[in-house]
């Protein structure tokens, strides 16, 4: 028997479809400008090849991700969603940032995504993480003010708890959730058990573990012959496996190349038999990462 694990869709917050292969922005340079010219061919070719979610955030380059994409897809196909986070700052160090959940910060954080973006609004307005110093009621009460404003679409979490996503839902309607999640890293388990049984999109990110391409006995070994059997990389059988395991989980793999990005969206057609799939299960409970949490 075959379990299908070809992509489909999602409707985020049930109303906006996308094809449930995303792209991550992340990993685009915005400099030098052959780099830049490199970038924005990526995700291009990602859009002529039906990618229609891409996930980017201040954090990147303190808004020159979002600038990127702008210069290079604005006007958006309108089948497609870029969705943004904020709630990070800058230290002083560009490679460090701190929390910053004030609400104050917040607002500006999103009218600035507008204008880097170039949009009337946001689509999906992300929390990028929950500022400890600031109650999480304020600060997903503040995007709430962004929503009713006009200035948001749909609003999600990221790196949240059980708990805290259960106490914003009693705040606003939560269209997603980006945690860390892959086949070698499950700390997330009932998050996105949650959001399957409330049809919540869950954007796990660092979707392929290092691990699953690398040469490493144990888990990788079970990765590998599974990926052999399907002529496949053990990437794609990565990213196969979030496919299957739940209709709510969107992957959004990242790349800086044209060639990585088409081979991670044709993991959309491998198809995992049963017996693959408990392989695979069984490869995820050796990983050292199943055996404490973070």
């Amino acid at each position: 028997m075959t379990t299908g694990s070809t992509a489909g869709t999602f409707r985020i917050g049930g109303e906006r479809t996308v094809g449930r292969i995303g792209f991550g922005a992340m990993r685009l340079s915005t400099s030098p400008a052959e780099a830049r010219e490199t970038s924005k061919a990526v995700v291009r070719r990602a859009v002529e090849l039906g990618v229609t979610l891409i996930d980017t955030a201040q954090l990147y380059g303190w808004g020159a991700n979002e600038e990127l994409l702008a210069e290079a897809l604005h006007p958006y196909p309108e089948e497609l969603l870029v969705a943004t986070k904020v709630g990070v700052r800058p230290t002083g160090d560009e490679r460090e940032a701190d929390l910053d959940g004030r609400p104050e910060s917040l607002r500006r954080q999103v009218d600035e995504a507008i204008g880097r973006l170039r949009v009337e609004h946001l689509e999906l307005l992300q929390l990028h993480r929950v500022d400890p110093k600031v109650p999480l009621a304020d600060q997903v009460g503040a995007l709430r003010e962004c929503q009713l404003a006009g200035k948001i679409r749909h609003i999600g979490l990221s790196e949240v708890t059980v708990d805290e996503l259960e106490q914003a839902r009693g705040i606003v309607e939560v269209a997603s959730v980006q945690n860390r999640y892959n086949l070698l890293d499950r700390e997330y388990e009932a998050v996105l058990d949650a959001c399957e049984e409330a049809g919540i999109a869950f954007l796990p990110w660092r979707p392929v573990h290092t691990v699953a391409s690398s040469a490493e006995p144990g888990a990788a070994d079970g990765i590998a012959a599974v990926a052999e059997e399907l002529g496949a990389t053990p990437a794609q059988v990565a990213l196969a496996w979030l496919l299957a395991r739940s209709p709510v989980l969107l992957p959004i793999p990242g790349t800086g190349t044209v060639e990585h990005l088409e081979e991670n969206l044709a993991a959309a057609d491998l198809r995992l038999t049963d017996e693959q799939l408990q392989r695979l299960d069984q490869a995820s409970s050796q990983s050292p990462d199943q055996a404490s949490p973070h």
